[in-house]
């Protein structure tokens, strides 16, 4: 899909050390709007690290990121995990119907999302008429596809999804692949996408950066980069 649009999201020499380990290190990356970038690399290489740091799950301690030309640090760090919503690797879901969950982060605003718009958003992630169903009584799947709904509905500037496949068994990794990727394009979401599977990476991803690590090894459109590898 690729975009010519502006820069939503920056990191200039990003990093986080703890205890004289560096988890992340130097960092630089840009994302335009409507990108969708998967970032692969083996285990331990720094890759949902990496995700924490751009909503301040963890703090970085080196290099700094802009999210909308805006430095993270003027930003509070409520406004900023508005901004830039994240889904896991298993759906946390808050108890209730899954209405409730959809409407969570408007309510936190003191803004109602009208009933069509929860329905909309359902419909999108293929749970049309889930809206008055207990959270407690969905599959793995559905549980998953009801927190992606749910970070949609919050209109982040920044969509960061940390395997949210890799826990499911392939009928519903397949059925949130998709919802992810009809949804993101069809919204022209700006995504960061953290995952194992350099396959899923190539079927969601415009881009793909390779993380080793902590560092970024390699960063480009999907076939160059799995080119480079492949000959290297």
């Amino acid at each position: 899909m690729g975009s010519s649009f502006e820069v939503v999201l920056r990191t200039d020499r990003l990093g986080r050390t703890v205890s004289g380990r560096a988890i992340v290190q130097d960092v630089s990356i840009e994302v335009r709007q409507g990108d969708v970038l998967g970032i692969v690399g083996p285990s331990g290489a720094g890759k949902s690290s990496f995700l924490r740091l751009l909503n301040r799950l963890d703090e970085p301690t080196s290099g700094t990121f802009f999210l909308e030309a805006r430095d993270y640090r003027q930003i509070t760090p409520r406004e900023l995990r508005r901004k830039v919503g994240m889904v896991m690797q298993t759906a946390f879901l808050f108890p209730g119907t899954v209405a409730e969950n959809i409407r969570f982060g408007p309510d936190q605003r003191g803004e109602r999302l009208e009933d069509g718009r929860v329905a909309e958003l359902l419909r999108q992630v293929g749970l049309d008429g889930f809206a008055a169903h207990a959270v407690d009584h969905l599959s793995g799947g559905e549980a998953q596809r009801v927190a992606f709904a749910r970070a949609v509905a919050n209109s982040p500037s920044v969509l960061l999804l940390d395997e949210p496949t890799s826990a499911l068994d392939d009928l519903a990794k397949l059925q949130v692949e998709t919802v992810i990727r009809d949804v993101v394009r069809a919204s022209h979401l700006t995504c960061l996408i953290v995952t194992h599977d350099r396959e899923v990476a190539a079927r969601l991803a415009d881009r793909i950066l390779v993380l080793e690590g902590g560092r970024a090894k390699l960063i480009g459109p999907i076939r160059e980069v799995l080119n480079v590898e492949a000959t290297s």
